[in-house]
C-alpha cells in the first residue's frame, strides 16, 4: 500500500475513525475493509482530528496489543461488542 491516503467519502472517513478509536478493532480489520494500512490510518486521523484529539488517540493506541492482530491475546475473538452498534 502506498503512504498517501486514498480519497474516502464522509461516511467512510467517519467509519474509519470509529474503527480506529475502538480498542478491540485491529488495524488489520481496517485494512481489509478499507484498503488502508496503519500508517495511512495515522495520517487520516492526524488530518481529520483536532491536534489534541489526535494526541489522545495516539497515546491510547500506542502499545495496545489489541490493535494488532498478531499481538492480540487468543481470548480476544471478535473486533467489537455485540451491543456496540446502534440500529440503523
Amino acid at each position: 500500500m502506498s503512504s498517501s491516503v486514498p480519497i474516502f467519502s464522509e461516511a467512510e472517513v467517519s467509519r474509519i475513525i470509529e474503527m480506529a478509536w475502538e480498542d478491540r478493532t485491529p488495524f488489520e480489520a481496517i485494512a481489509s475493509s478499507h484498503q488502508i494500512d496503519e500508517q495511512q490510518v495515522i495520517k487520516l486521523m492526524r488530518r481529520q482530528l483536532k491536534p489534541s484529539s489526535f494526541r489522545l488517540w495516539r497515546k491510547r493506541v500506542s502499545g495496545r496489543s489489541t490493535k494488532h492482530a498478531t499481538r492480540r491475546p487468543a481470548a480476544v475473538g471478535r473486533a467489537y461488542c455485540p451491543t456496540q452498534y446502534k440500529q440503523r
